[in-house]
């Protein structure tokens, strides 16, 4: 595939209004394909696929087998072409820029017919394409999806502007790094001011300049005011994310003005790499103004193969249910897009912190000149325009790429893998992380991730054992082993990917499906499934603990066994990540200090079977519920061994706070407890883990009467005297396909609208596991959903993201929970 690009200029006599002047191209053009059998309107910033979809030549290319049908759409050339008028007389300007801010990928650009450039890298900025991986589908698409215009100006042009704030530790004091450069083609040196005044903080500062003729690069140092205290910008959960409004003015020779404005955060990033008592290795975790963090988040992923189709408002969407379910981190992963602004700006606001990773992923990269030369300015740019949000903690050099070399996912030779080397060394330390160090040192660099860090560095840059639990990160995948089983999960200083899949909800499907679709092992369900063997495996971890459907229906199973891959999801990762928060206190064994966890993967790039825990489109699965528990800021944690039951309470928080905990039994035949018990109130220390409860299975449920582990379960929670501060967790004693007593629930709702949110007043006859609310697709999420009912009412919110009525959610409503599937 090749993508050309033919610019028509006409020319407009005029005379020029100001000392610079922009002409933006976005808009209309027009789309021809390679023999010319096709050609059509389109728009800019977008895609070949979105033109064809919006003139109906294509259906959704998201439904049923359209990216195989769809494939000759990347296989072709395509041309781009505009005619547009230049509405100055540019012979009264000294300099013109035809700028692209991004090209996918590979492209020639021609101008009134003649060529003036070419394009490799969707990456860069002008004056590579993301294919299928095993969570998505595979549309290499072709188009001008950034920003493209003109830009004349005299004298000089500011070509960008960033700033790092830095803290001296020496002095106590912050102050303010800015870098601005400039194009000067004035033939004279131009001489000026600069004028940098962030009010709030009460700081103006005023600098003479003078810039030669040519690019110029001007550094200033700004002093922030030391006796104005200034407010840290704080992960969510752990303060406010305080900006300061900064305003800066060049006032240069010839009467040439130039305002910037921009928002200016103030924060500390370490990364605490440094030897543990009693264990081997290093500490793997990163300090945020002084303050150690735990990560809890998930992985991001591009939202849509479709850019273009990548709004404010989804954005806003999938990132405000990453801080509703108490995620502080999202690791922008390796193979996919750096992302627009837009995504950077909410994560600064929303307290998200972000691990970057540089765009390079489970491959073999070359190393010659031109390649290389490509990646410097990739690296180069994209640093320069990311480096002031303080939402972006780490820099990532690659996604798994040590991991692949020395566990040598590529089959290569022993005599040939000193030439491998080689060129990782040459890729990722002496160009990529030589740029990043020289361009940002506000920030730490990782080679990769997985990685061991700083031991990876001592053994030349690469680990015999890139997965070593006691240092840096680890992915972590098992699909095999019993998910509920503890024992096999990696007791890890980090661990930044891991998870299990499941399907998305019905409603999700149907929109990209027909009747003949919906069955587990029809054509579409294995078409639709990319990872090798998945929807098997999901079953098979399904049948450690449920029963499969045997519905007579063959849609109420395919929808019966959607809830189920929901439920095993849900609970694997629950399981999972509940073990890496205990263990951030403790070392068992020479491992621990666990100090992250990132599941494999936040959001959904199509409608299918995938590791996320939102849908495409941003419905929440009952993973995400269920992370909103995982993740709380207070959290009693259950677990097994060796026939003892214990619990750990998690914290989060900032501070000491004082609680105690209770633990009830239920029998699964009854919703009255069948025993009680709580603690004394004690003081849960601030960002700990510790054991609060320890008692043998037994004797626990010989005390509790007559009890038996099918037949009961166990639930406990924090509080204050009166007042729950941790959600309520739950212990199972045995798989639930073999309990005892558990009856079909009838669960029935009243909806009642309360402003903008609507209420459900929930009722149940029995014990109800994973009790699960859908509206089918009407936008907007539950208060909490997927849940153990163990009282007869319980009241659940439902929040819309468009308007609806009691009456629409009436009619689109249906409750399942686990005794529904049979």
């Amino acid at each position: 595939m090749r993508l050309r690009l033919l610019l028509l200029l006409a020319l407009c006599q005029a005379d020029p209004a100001a000392l610079g002047r922009s002409l933006s191209l976005r808009g209309s053009w027009r789309i021809r394909s390679g023999n010319g059998s096709l050609e059509l309107p389109g728009r800019v910033p977008g895609c070949v696929h979105s033109a064809l979809l919006k003139r109906g030549l294509i259906q959704d290319p998201y439904y049923r087998f359209n990216d195989l049908h769809y494939r000759w759409i990347s296989l072709d050339n395509w041309t781009y072409s505009k005619k547009f008028k230049i509405p100055f007389n540019i012979s009264k300007w000294q300099k013109m820029n035809l700028i692209f801010e991004g090209v996918d990928t590979v492209a020639k650009v021609l101008l009134n017919s003649v060529p003036i450039g070419r394009t490799g890298n969707m990456f860069k900025r002008y004056e590579q394409s993301s294919f299928s991986w095993d969570w998505g589908p595979s549309f290499p698409t072709q188009g001008i999806w950034k920003d493209v215009r003109i830009e004349a100006y005299n004298i000089c042009h500011l070509n960008y502007f960033m700033f790092s704030p830095v803290y001296d530790n020496h002095t106590q004091e912050w102050n303010l790094e800015i870098e601005s450069s400039f194009d000067v083609v004035s033939s004279k040196p131009v001489s000026g001011q600069v004028i940098v005044a962030i009010p709030k903080l009460q700081t103006q500062q005023t600098y003479s300049i003078e810039l030669q003729p040519g690019e110029r690069t001007v550094e200033l140092f700004v002093k922030i005011n030391k006796n104005v205290t200034v407010e840290t910008w704080w992960p969510h959960g752990h303060g406010n994310q305080t900006g300061y409004n900064m305003t800066i003015l060049f006032k240069l020779d010839g009467g040439l003005s130039i305002k910037k404005s921009a928002k200016v955060y103030f924060r500390t990033v370490e990364l605490i790499e440094e030897p543990i008592e009693g264990s081997q290795g290093l500490s793997f975790y990163f300090k945020i103004n002084g303050l150690p963090i735990f990560l809890k988040g998930s992985n991001w992923i591009p939202a849509d193969s479709f850019q273009d189709r990548v709004t404010s408002d989804l954005l806003w969407l999938l990132l405000q249910s990453a801080v509703d379910a108490n995620m502080n981190t999202l690791r922008v992963w390796g193979g996919g897009i750096y992302e627009q602004e837009e995504f950077y700006r909410l994560c600064d606001e929303l307290g998200i912190m972000v691990w970057q990773d540089f765009m390079f992923a489970c491959a073999l990269y070359p190393t010659d000149r031109d390649f290389l030369n490509s990646v410097r300015a990739e690296v180069a740019h994209q640093v320069r325009r990311l480096k002031c949000h303080p939402s972006i903690i780490v820099w990532g050099g690659n996604n798994e790429n040590e991991a692949a070399l020395m566990m040598n996912w590529y089959n290569i030779t022993p005599r040939e893998l000193h030439t491998y080397i080689k060129d990782y060394v040459v890729l990722y330390v002496k160009n990529i992380r030589k740029i990043v160090l020289a361009e940002d040192k506000t920030r730490p660099f990782v080679l990769s991730s997985p990685t061991n860090g700083a031991e990876s560095i001592k053994e030349g840059w690469l680990s015999l054992n890139p997965y070593d639990n006691n240092f840096g990160d680890v992915h972590f995948y098992d699909y095999i082993s019993d998910c509920w089983n503890w024992k096999v999960f990696p007791k890890a200083r980090f661990v930044s990917e891991y998870g299990y899949q499941s399907w998305p909800s019905f409603s999700t499907l149907e929109k990209v499906s027909s009747q003949e679709d919906w069955s587990y092992n029809s054509k579409f369900s294995l078409h639709r499934q990319h990872h090798a063997n998945g929807n098997n495996e999901m079953l098979h971890q399904i049948g450690f603990h449920f029963k499969f459907p045997e519905s007579t229906d063959p849609l109420q199973t395919f929808k019966d066994t959607i809830y189920l891959t929901q439920v095993m999801q849900a609970q694997c990762v629950k399981t999972e990540t509940e073990f890496y928060r205990r263990s951030r206190s403790e070392i068992v064994d020479g491992q621990g200090y666990t100090m992250g966890a990132l599941y494999w993967q936040l959001n959904d790039i199509w409608q299918a079977p995938s590791w996320a825990s939102l849908e495409y489109g941003g419905k929440w699965k009952m993973l995400h519920y269920f992370a909103r528990h995982f993740f709380a800021p207070l959290l009693p944690v259950g677990f097994e061994d060796q026939d003892v039951f214990f619990i750990y309470g998690v914290s989060d928080l900032r501070s000491d706070c004082e609680v105690k905990l209770t633990v009830r039994v239920h029998t699964w035949s009854s919703l009255e407890p069948l025993c009680s018990s709580e603690t004394e109130r004690f003081v849960l220390k601030a960002g700990t883990a510790v054991l609060l409860y320890k008692e043998s299975v037994p004797v626990f449920l010989k005390n509790c009467g007559n009890c038996t582990r099918q037949s009961c379960v166990v639930s406990f929670y924090l509080s204050t005297d009166s007042q729950l501060v941790s959600p309520a967790n739950y212990h199972f004693l045995s798989s639930l396909s073999e309990s005892v007593g558990l009856h079909k629930a009838h669960v029935t709702a009243i909806i009642s609208q309360q402003g903008d949110t609507f209420a459900f007043d929930l009722e149940t006859s029995a014990v109800a596991p994973f009790v699960w609310l859908d509206v089918g697709s009407i936008p907007g999420r539950f208060s909490d959903n997927g849940f153990l009912m163990t009282e007869k009412t319980r009241t659940v919110l439902f929040y819309p993201w468009k308007p609806t009525s009691k009456s629409e959610l009436e009619q689109c409503f249906r409750v399942t929970s686990l005794m529904d599937v049979d």
